[in-house]
């Protein structure tokens, strides 16, 4: 009988979620990722592993570009065999163009790639960061009766709304609802009181798949080795 506990890894591009208000000049400004226990201890309810990057240095979301894309793609194929799912902290201004290129990139995808962000820091009272956080985490680990993935694809979960990535876009940019998906039905959502429920059936594929061994990108050969060298600096890992 296989193993239904999950390890994830949680990937902190740079975004409002990350915030927090400096006591001094009230300024946002990002927080170290070692303590995103002590901002979100509900992760620590959860009987699976959760290991944390972060880029550096982060990215404001207005500033995303295909390079960023692609590095993304690269951290998550180099990191598929070590945990079952994926969770994205992403800034809303452009999360959805992210996890759009993402879905197209990643090749045999067979775990869940979630990404997830907030309209206002974790750090705030009526923030809808910790909401959507620990909802993007409980999706990322969710397997079926076979050990299998729930969603093994890429996602956006927002505001109680899972997203197909490449089937979303942002519609409000201060409201908590800021993604719809106008062209496809949401494949799943949470407002029931006592789990996540799901509309869809996932996609199946041969025994055979279920590593993105190579990146949709021509910077990538078909062995996943780089033929560019990088401008960022590298992610850091905890």
């Amino acid at each position: 009988m296989k193993d239904n506990k999950a390890a994830l890894l949680l990937i902190y591009t740079g975004g409002t979620i990350g915030m927090k208000k400096d006591p001094v000049d009230g300024a946002l400004r990002p927080f170290d990722f070692k303590v995103l226990m002590e901002e979100v201890p509900e992760l620590g309810k959860f009987a699976f592993r959760i290991d944390s990057c972060t880029f550096d240095p982060l990215i404001d979301s207005s500033d995303v570009e295909p390079s960023m894309w692609q590095e993304l793609a690269e951290m998550i194929r180099d990191n598929y065999d070590n945990y079952d799912g994926f969770v994205v902290l992403h800034g809303t201004d452009t999360m959805a163009y992210s996890a759009s290129a993402l879905s197209f990139m990643l090749d045999g995808l067979r775990k869940p790639v979630i990404f997830t962000g907030s309209q206002l820091p974790v750090g705030e009272p009526r923030t809808d960061g910790k909401e959507n956080l620990i909802s993007a985490v409980e999706i990322a680990s969710a397997k079926d009766s076979s050990g299998e993935a729930m969603v093994p694809e890429v996602c956006i979960f927002f505001n109680s709304q899972l997203f197909r990535g490449n089937r979303s876009t942002k519609i409000n940019s201060s409201g908590f609802d800021a993604f719809c998906s106008p062209n496809y039905p949401p494949p799943g959502h949470c407002r029931h009181r006592y789990k996540i429920q799901f509309g869809f059936h996932p996609p199946q594929f041969p025994k055979e798949s279920g590593h993105p061994h190579r990146t949709r990108h021509e910077g990538v050969d078909s062995k996943g080795s780089s033929r560019h060298n990088r401008t960022r600096g590298k992610a850091s890992y905890v």
